[in-house]
């Protein structure tokens, strides 16, 4: 079993996630601090304070912390936002586009069956 497990660590795709997830990781501390220390003060100049974490809805005992949620929504979305326009954006123009192939002029049947004709005559 100890073979099987060390097979299994050693295979290059397990070694790719683990170096993914150590990258993405701390790309997610870059991206995070872009945006916790430069993009949401500058939405807080014109929206005020981009925090609801004083929302909370009570049930008999229980605390719900809506507002916290919804803070941590709205950082996700400005965090995907972020990300989607250094990352995705830049790897698409740095990408060359595929060539996409000439779709093939469609043949009246009736025009390709006279055609078929016309060669087995001349044959």
């Amino acid at each position: 079993m100890l073979k099987e497990f060390k097979e299994f660590i050693a295979r290059g795709n397990v070694l790719d996630l683990a170096v993914g997830v150590i990258i993405g990781s701390a790309f997610t501390a870059i991206v995070k601090a872009l945006v916790d220390y430069i993009i949401n003060p500058f939405l807080g100049l014109f929206l005020g304070s981009i925090d609801f974490s004083a929302f909370v809805i009570k049930v008999g005992s229980a605390s719900f912390k809506v507002g916290s949620f919804l803070n941590a929504v709205i950082n996700f979305l400005i965090i995907a936002f972020v990300v989607f326009l250094i990352v995705v954006k830049a790897v698409n123009a740095a990408m060359p586009k595929k060539e996409e192939e000439p779709a093939e002029e469609k043949v009246d049947p009736q025009v390709e069956l006279l055609s078929e004709i016309r060669d087995l005559l001349k044959k």
